[in-house]
This record gives structure tokens, sequence and C-alpha cells, in this order.
């Protein structure tokens, strides 16, 4: 018996060699810490205890050296050394869970490394820092509806909780108030005392129904006793007009141990059934910017999440030059999230105009970029959007630029809606918004305007 061939052609699709080889090749296992000095005598109970990971998180250059011993060159220590006078906007706070995903043959190289524990020769020696770069870079402080409550967006709302975390990221966005003093920056400090700000912040959403959505955030959540959020959360859940609330924690990735404390799963657990009670999507947020940080630790922390009944465990990257800004490294982090850690791919963001960010900063011709070269190959709810968190504006996936001036790298962006320091500003929605590339992806032409610009100011 003979079969007559599909529109009469006969079948000849299959597998096509493509830029990107899949399946992964990476193995995802716990790389194992004792090949590290500073922890070859750790027992598994040790590392897999949240109490030991926080009392061994290295703060300073010489806790560093002690744990990485001779794999940390001395031009690098050194070169640390001058970045956290000269430089740096973050001071070092790095959890020996993050430290053990870190090549140790090669940290000169390593993009964990280069976004953690940044040296001065990373910066690009012209252009460290933008002309334009501010501390508050989204002016998030402005918009605060009550001290740590950001009303930016009309039905979302952003809780900054505290302004710690369990380590401390080079690119962080909210260098302006989270963390320790740095020769640079003076941090700023919340005035009022927690409760108070808690119970403000609660008492705004109360009376403004129009808010549906709280990220709450900080810092990062992990650092926040689960006896502090669960009442806090659990408030939320009391006001009628929440129905979408989002934890976010880098430490899920940077911290696993945290999360699988028995108190703090028990809180967790009491808040997602509440949540599915309710009719409240409850979600975690966590933030990975390259594959080699994903863990079967972290694996299990998002499986015990998911499993109590959290909608999602969604990622929200940040692009960064040398960690996570080619296709090749944007693909093998989503399906590492996707296959492996159970988290789900959903923001990449452009690296916000903070002081000397400019090494790590894409510009948005490059962005663009990267989003077409990635299209295609995740299924399409886990292909992750690239974003512009543009200032006064928010997010705008990439190829919503409205003009873009190439030579001067000056990208105009509009918007929909007003943010609450706007009231009723007739201008808001006219508008077009600038958001800036860094400068040394311009054409010199470009570049010398720039200087030209810098001299005349």
């Amino acid at each position: 018996m003979t079969t007559t061939p599909i529109r009469g052609k006969a079948a000849s699709a299959g597998p096509a060699e493509q830029p990107f080889s899949y399946p992964l090749r990476r193995e995802f296992v716990e790389p194992d810490w004792r090949r590290l000095p500073g922890y070859k005598d750790v027992t598994q109970a040790e590392w897999e205890s949240s109490v030991w990971q926080r009392k061994h998180t290295v703060k300073n250059l010489k806790e560093l050296k002690a744990a990485l011993g001779h794999f940390l060159p001395d031009d690098l220590l050194a070169s640390m050394e001058r970045d956290q006078q000269e430089r740096a906007t973050m001071s070092i706070l790095v959890p020996p869970q993050m430290l053990n995903t870190m090549d140790e043959t090669d940290l000169w190289s390593d993009p964990v490394r280069r976004y953690m524990l940044p040296a001065f020769e990373d910066r690009h020696p012209e252009w460290p820092n933008h002309p334009k770069a501010s501390r508050d870079s989204l002016h998030e402080a402005e918009m605060w509806a009550v001290e740590g409550l950001t009303h930016r967006y009309p039905t979302k709302v952003l809780a900054e909780m505290l302004p710690t975390c369990p380590q401390y990221c080079g690119h962080c966005t909210r260098m302006d108030l989270v963390g320790n003093d740095v020769p640079q920056v003076q941090k700023h400090r919340f005035n009022l005392g927690q409760k108070e700000r808690y119970e403000q912040m609660l008492d705004y959403l109360r009376r403004t129904p129009t808010v549906r959505d709280v990220v709450v955030s900080g810092g990062d959540i992990a650092n926040l006793p689960i006896q502090a959020l669960e009442p806090f959360v659990s408030a939320l859940l009391d006001i009628p007009n929440i129905r979408d609330i989002r934890l976010a924690s880098k430490g899920l990735m940077a911290i696993p141990q945290h999360f699988l404390q028995d108190s703090v799963l028990q809180g967790m657990e009491r808040l997602a059934k509440k949540a599915n009670e309710r009719g409240v999507d409850l979600a975690l947020h966590t933030h990975v910017n390259n594959a080699r940080q994903l863990t079967p630790l972290v694996g299990k922390a998002v499986r015990k999440l998911l499993d109590m009944g959290f909608r999602d465990v969604r990622n929200q990257g940040v692009l960064l030059r040398g960690v996570n800004s080619t296709p090749k490294d944007l693909r093998e982090l989503c399906f590492t999230l996707l296959d492996h850690a159970k988290i789900l791919p959903y923001y990449f963001y452009m690296c916000d105009m903070i002081p000397n960010s400019e090494h790590w900063r894409l510009s948005v011709a490059e962005a663009q970029k990267l989003q077409h070269d990635i299209m295609g190959y995740m299924p399409g709810f886990a292909t992750p959007r690239i974003v512009c968190d543009v200032p006064f504006v928010g997010k705008r996936w990439i190829h919503q630029v409205a003009e873009y001036d190439h030579e001067r790298g000056i990208s105009y962006w509009t918007k929909n809606y007003r943010t609450g320091i706007e009231g009723n500003d007739p201008d808001a929605l006219s508008r077009k918004y600038e958001y800036f590339d860094p400068i040394y992806t311009l054409p010199e032409s470009g570049q010398q305007w720039w200087r030209d610009q810098a001299k005349a100011a």
C-alpha cells in the first residue's frame, strides 16, 4: 500500500543546524565547594544551613582572599581594592553560595565575579560614568506615596520593605538607599521606623482602590524575618482591591538555603494558602543574570514554593556586558531556568543609568538585536522580553522606542499614563522622554559631541 504525500510533496523537514545547540551541555550540579581553600572542610550540613551561609558571607577583601586563597590573583585583588576606593557604589557582600558558582580558575573573566565583585580595570577608562547618570536613576523616591512606597504606575506599587540584601551587586539600581556607605556614596536612610512605615503603606493601599498589584521588595525580602514579612503580606491579602502580590528576592538564587528553612517554608505556605482562598495571585520574582548561578539548591527551593501554591517563580535579569550580553549567554540562562530550576524567564532590563555603570550597559540597538536573536527558541510564554526602564516613563519593550538618534545615542520614548507626581500635567502623555546609550558604543562623532557637552558644562 502506498500513501500520497500531503499536498503532493514528500516530507523533508527535520532538525536543522542552528546557531545554538540544544539540549544544554552544562551539568546541573552543585559545584563542589571543597575545591575552594576557605571551604575545604565544610560539611554538606553546614553548606546547606542558612545560618552558616550568612555567618560566612564575605564582607571585605581580606575575607575574600581567605575564601579563594591562591585562586585569587594579586593583580585582581589590587584592582578590586582600587575599585572599592574610587568607583564602587556598593560594598562587598557575597555569600559562599555565590562564590561557589564562580570559575575560580579564571576569575578575571568570570561573569558572576564581574558584576558581584567589580574591578577597577573592568570599568571603561574614558567613560566610567555617563554625564546623565544619577543616584536614583528611576526617581523612585520622588514617587513615594508614603515613605518606601513608590506609586509609579496606574495600578501598581512598589513596597521597599528594607534597605539591605543578603548580597550586594555592583549594578544595583537602588544603590542610593541600599547597603552600607562607600567612599563614593553616602547612602540615604529611611526616616520612619519599620512598623510605622509598614502601617502607612497599608493605610495608603486601603485608601487607594485603583491599586491592584503590589511588588514587595527592598533591598531583599530574604533579609526580612518571616515573622515580619508574613503579617505584612497577610495584611495585603485582606485588602479587597489587591489581586496580585509579587515577592522580590535575588536571595532565592544567592542564598537558597534561606528559603529551605522550616520556619520560612511554613510562613510561605500559610501565605500561599490564604492567597488561593482569596483568589489572589502570589508569585516570587528573582534575579539571575548567568546560568552558572543556578544550582540544584535553587531548584529545590523553587519546587517547594510551586508545590505550596505560588502561581509562578519568575526571573527578572539585567543585561550586563561580559555577563549575559550575547545570544548564547541568554539562551543558556533561559533554558537552565526553564529546564532545571523551573523558573519562568520574564524580563531582561537594560542596566539602569546609575553612576559608574557604563562598562556594563548596552545600547538600545544592541538590546534590540539581542531580542531578535533569542526569539524562536523558547516557547512564547517563556521567551523573556527585553525592556528599557525609562525615567519618568517605566518599562517599555525595547522596540517601542518612538525615535532614536544613533549618532548621539539618545532614544526617545512616550507613555500612556501619568505618574503620581505629574498630577494632571497636560503634556505628560505627549512628551518624549530621553534615554541615553553608553557613550563608548557611539561613533566617534557622537563621542566627540558628548565631550563637547561636558566641556561646555
